[in-house]
């Protein structure tokens, strides 16, 4: 049998491969170290950085003309809200440690004490009120049933007095 020779181009890929890529990369390793491709780098990066901050800058008028607030504005915010929660708890934490002094509990007793003072007398003015309501109706009623019996014993006593 003979031996049949086929071209693979897998083989043949590789072997090109093989035989170019240490010169490519030899060739890359010493245009990365040379001096003039960092500055072109450095150009590149100052042009992306321009770029970025006009990007930054149109973006922050176009929101301050539509009325939204950018980032800047919010992260000023949101630090101002972390800020006043600190200050809520640390009031909150004061005014618990007051609230749980013996000093605070004994003037909280005597507060609901004189309450219940006050309130036992606003009782009593009210049903002394009331009893006085009731007696002033009393009154009222005996003037105008006198009134009403005043003007009728006058007209009965007038023929009288004319015969």
């Amino acid at each position: 049998m003979t031996k049949q020779n086929t071209l693979d181009p897998l083989a043949l890929w590789k072997s090109m491969y093989e035989q170019t890529e240490s010169h490519f990369s030899e060739a890359i390793h010493e245009t990365l170290k040379t001096d003039e491709y960092a500055e072109m780098l450095g150009q590149v990066q100052n042009s992306f950085l321009q770029y970025q901050q006009l990007v930054r800058s149109t973006t922050d008028m176009y929101l301050k003309q539509i009325n939204v607030p950018t980032n800047e504005e919010m992260s000023s915010v949101a630090s101002l809200i972390v800020n006043l929660e600190e200050k809520v708890d640390s009031i909150d934490e004061k005014i618990e440690d007051e609230l749980s002094s013996k000093e605070v509990s004994l003037e909280i007793t005597k507060l609901k004490v004189s309450v219940s003072k006050l309130d036992k007398k606003m009782n009593q003015v009210l049903q002394a009120s009331d009893q006085l309501d009731k007696n002033m109706h009393q009154i009222l009623e005996v003037l105008t049933s006198n009134k009403k019996e005043t003007p009728a014993e006058t007209t009965s006593s007038q023929p009288k007095d004319k015969k």
